[in-house]
């Protein structure tokens, strides 16, 4: 066996910036009380989903985030040059750093790397409004004239625009404030992102490449731009706040779009046991796949089954052995349909038994910034002996044959489980945690 396999890799630290609260106590607490994070948009002046409603970050702006969660000198002075989801992003990670009790300067910098997931980023249609402008005459667009120099400047473009809405930006400005110079690597996979991320990082720890990982995903969904396409790519859901996130349920109507960043901390265990600190997890498999059926159509379904079986398979454990599973369901009309499907083909005889999670129901849909923000929801929920139950599921559709939680937390006497991801181009990873 390779010293890579025998290395166990550790949970010590976790960040999350989420439309239920920023930082780990306001974040559970929310879940274990059952409260989601559902509002008309603050932030923006309009978004196009039903009511102008989402999963936002209400109490992170620019102002709030200088004060509070962006606040040392570095990252004040780059603040500017971030864009909304890079600033999410960042904050997770130093807010990750503190609660895994590592501060600048505890380590060796070229033994602490970044690994972050991110979306391709778009700016505010204001942004380019004048280059576009400058490029156009009458109704014709003139694309030799995009961001033409005229001698002086970039008609109408912010000189430092790309820098601001790179999917890799996160990481570069986390490895400058916490001078981290090992690997450093960024992943654009949308919902599949935080499994990737894990592996990689788990990966690069194993090999001895690093001693600490700040392995995160940032991303949003509720943005002027992006709204608008997923008006068009998927069922958005209406009706009142509190009841329109319903994955699995029957009466299910589409998902909430929303925004999140969250970073957990990875170590060695022996690395993490030496300096003491607090375990939350272990990463005992990781699995990732891609599908495409037969007419080039994604095939969710497979994909979710692929990477699923593939972390069982590197954690050398049965579906049996499961204490429940973490569904990236969102309430998706006909996602929810496929990611049922592979979840429980991964499951078999052990489906009826196998307590199944959605912890979207609580804070939406953002994108990459989704799947290690549902890993925290186990993590936290298995450290008070709970599989934290999902919003608004009432009534079971019979399409989707899977135990799920509802009602009120579940108790959990086994503390292992599966986290599915899946995106609309089907790609799927899977991580399989105990803790």
């Amino acid at each position: 066996m390779s010293d890579e396999k025998q290395t166990e890799v550790v949970i010590t630290g976790i960040g999350v910036v989420s439309p239920i609260g920023i930082g780990v106590d306001p974040f559970w607490e929310k879940i274990n009380s059952g409260e989601h994070g559902f509002r008309r948009s603050e932030i923006l002046s309009y978004v196009g989903t039903p009511d102008c409603i989402g999963g936002e970050v209400a109490d992170f702006t620019e102002k709030t985030a200088k004060k509070n969660h962006l606040n040392t000198r570095t990252v004040r002075k780059q603040i500017k040059v971030m864009c909304r989801e890079i600033q999410l992003g960042v904050a997770s990670a130093l807010q990750a750093m503190a609660h895994a009790g590592i501060e600048k300067g505890d380590l060796p910098p070229e033994r602490i790397g970044v690994d972050f997931g991110a979306n391709l980023m778009s700016s505010p249609p204001e942004v380019l409004l004048d280059a576009s402008v400058a490029a156009s005459e009458g109704e014709e667009f003139l694309y030799n004239k995009w961001g033409l120099y005229d001698g002086e400047r970039f008609k109408g473009m912010e000189p430092l625009w790309l820098l601001k809405y790179l999917p890799n930006m996160p990481g570069c400005h986390i490895g400058i404030e916490i001078d981290a110079r090992g690997p450093n690597n960024s992943l654009t996979q949308a919902e599949a992102s935080g499994g990737l991320v894990l592996a990689e990082a788990a990966s690069i720890i194993r090999k001895g490449r690093a001693d600490v990982m700040v392995a995160g995903t940032t991303g949003t969904k509720l943005h002027p731009v992006k709204a608008c396409q997923h008006q068009k790519w998927d069922h958005l859901a209406a009706g009142p706040a509190a009841e329109r996130c319903r994955p699995f349920d029957k009466s299910r109507t589409g998902e909430v779009l929303a925004e999140a960043a969250c970073t957990l901390i990875l170590e060695s265990r022996e690395h993490a046991e030496a300096r003491g600190a607090k375990i939350y997890g272990t990463l005992l498999g990781l699995g990732a796949s891609c599908v495409l059926g037969k007419d080039g159509a994604a095939d969710e379904a497979k994909a979710v089954e692929q990477a699923a079986r593939m972390a069982l398979k590197n954690a050398g454990l049965e579906a049996s052995d499961l204490g429940h599973v973490n569904s990236g369901a969102s309430g998706h009309k006909t996602r929810d349909r496929h990611e049922a499907a592979g979840i429980r083909a991964v499951l078999g005889d052990a489906a009826d038994s196998v307590p199944v999670t959605a912890p979207k129901s609580y804070f939406g849909s953002a994108g990459s910034g989704s799947g290690l923000q549902e890993i925290a929801v186990s993590l936290l929920g298995l450290q008070q002996g709970v599989i934290p139950r999902t919003l608004n599921f009432e009534a079971a559709d019979e399409d989707l044959p899977l135990n799920v939680v509802g009602g009120e937390h579940k108790a959990a006497d086994n503390k292992v489980f599966l986290k599915t991801s899946v995106t609309r181009m089907g790609q799927g990873s899977a991580v399989v945690i105990g803790c």
